[in-house]
């Protein structure tokens, strides 16, 4: 099968790779040369990947049996009704579908509208003293723009904001700067409890699950510093989590049937990767976000272990066939880590440094490993503006895949960082009684 993925990060590494194990002849357009994905192409094209003229002249020249858009900005641009309009069908959503994520306001609205499960209290606004109204009104918060930030645009009470001055202040950058896009603010009852994230592969109609992750989105060990696009995450292997079972599983897999129910009485239907992004909560999970595409990181834990094959799973979503077809995953626990350019997520990051990856040492370590944010001159590696390589280490249990990662990220060399903590006995501990905590047990 001749696939065409859009997207040269570390999502997409991950993805080329499981397309390659199943067989399939790659065919890779993207910004930067990641060396993981040209590896595993039969072509390479450079280019902006929202840069629709470029992908149709690609896909029009390749031909492929399906494509697969990565990253959500292409996604919100209208990339799959342009290739589809080629008459070469897309496991991903088209834009309107795609909004569940593009739009923080469309997927508040949507879930308000049809009183979903999962829900919380929100409020849109256009000016400061309406926001604050609402605000004073729900005591803690998060302030969020509406449109796509790449993860960094949140800042909740307590954590980024610690009094009222600081809420205005964002409010107004927010508002004047017009953050995501727009001059438009989300105000949203701060949820208190551990997030998880479910991904789900859909067809319009059904939807598969997959095995649940945990992300770290703070920079520091100890969640301390500013919120980034993902450090690492883990999961486990009885494809749950320390602190979530089945029925917070279940549960927020049938709000995520609820949201594509409710997209398809809109004449909205979504097929791709619907990703759900949760808070356990006292009450069970509420919907954090919704993303149209992989998580990154999360993606590389679950497509690490992925049995299946890519291609019957991605032909099925892009043709409403996922009823004939399941995912399957190997019983073992991931855990991943980034490495990252010094000053990433300060908003220094070191660009135009020379990263060298022992390749043969991290397979020897029981590593998977991804090329993320990185660009290919010459041969060499160099660093960009943004997360650098995804080390993962699977393992029989989580003790054995930190341990495994422990060592990966050792051969991972160059002016980089990483957090250390992520997939450790004492975090994971530290999880487990805040959910004690919250939940009273």
């Amino acid at each position: 099968m001749k696939v065409l993925l859009i997207g040269g990060g570390g999502r997409e590494h991950a993805v080329a790779e499981a397309f390659a194990r199943s067989g399939a002849e790659l065919y890779s357009i993207m910004k930067n040369r990641n060396p993981g994905i040209a590896r595993l192409a039969k072509e390479v094209r450079l280019a902006e990947e929202t840069d629709m003229q470029a992908v149709c002249d690609f896909a029009s020249k390749v031909r492929p049996d399906i494509a697969h858009v990565g990253p959500e900005a292409p996604l919100e641009v209208g990339a799959v009704e342009k290739i589809e309009a080629l008459g070469i069908p897309c496991a991903s959503p088209e834009s309107g579908a795609a909004r569940i994520e593009t739009s923080k306001e469309f997927m508040r609205n949507l879930m308000a509208k049809y009183r979903l499960r999962g829900s919380i209290r929100f409020g849109l606004y256009d000016n400061i003293d309406d926001a604050m109204g609402k605000v004073d009104e729900l005591g803690s918060v998060a302030i969020k723009p509406i449109g796509l930030t790449g993860g960094k645009g949140v800042k909740v009470t307590g954590d980024q904001m610690k009094d009222r001055g600081e809420i205005v202040a964002y409010v107004r950058e927010v508002l004047e700067k017009k953050v995501g896009g727009q001059a438009r603010v989300l105000v949203e009852e701060k949820l208190e409890g551990e997030e998880f994230t479910l991904q789900g592969i859909a067809d319009g109609n059904d939807i598969a699950p997959t095995p649940l992750v945990q992300d770290h989105k703070r920079l520091l060990d100890g969640d301390l510093g500013p919120n980034t696009g993902g450090m690492g995450s883990y999961s486990c292997e009885d494809h749950l989590l320390p602190f979530v079972g089945c029925g917070d599983r279940d549960a927020g897999l049938e709000i995520m049937k609820d949201v594509m129910g409710a997209m398809n009485k809109e004449g909205l239907k979504f097929k791709g990767v619907l990703y759900g992004q949760f808070m356990l909560t006292r009450d069970g999970p509420k919907v954090v976000e919704f993303n149209a595409r992989f998580a990154d990181p999360e993606s590389m834990n679950i497509l690490t272990i992925l049995e299946s094959p890519m291609t019957d799973l991605m032909e099925a979503a892009a043709t409403g066939k996922l009823s004939k077809v399941k995912p399957m995953f190997a019983k073992k626990a991931t855990v991943c880590r980034y490495t990252v350019p010094k000053g990433y997520g300060l908003g220094s990051p070191r660009a135009g440094v020379e990263v060298q990856v022992d390749e043969q040492a991290l397979r020897g370590a029981g590593c998977a490993f991804y090329y993320a944010a990185v660009d290919e001159r010459d041969g060499k590696v160099y660093t960009t503006r943004s997360r650098t390589v995804g080390v993962v280490g699977v393992g029989d249990d989580l003790m054995d895949a930190e341990k495994r990662c422990t060592e990966g990220v050792k051969h991972v060399k160059g002016d980089l960082f990483h957090r250390k903590d992520i997939g450790t006995q004492d975090l994971i501990k530290k999880r487990i009684e805040h959910m004690k905590q919250i939940r009273g047990y």
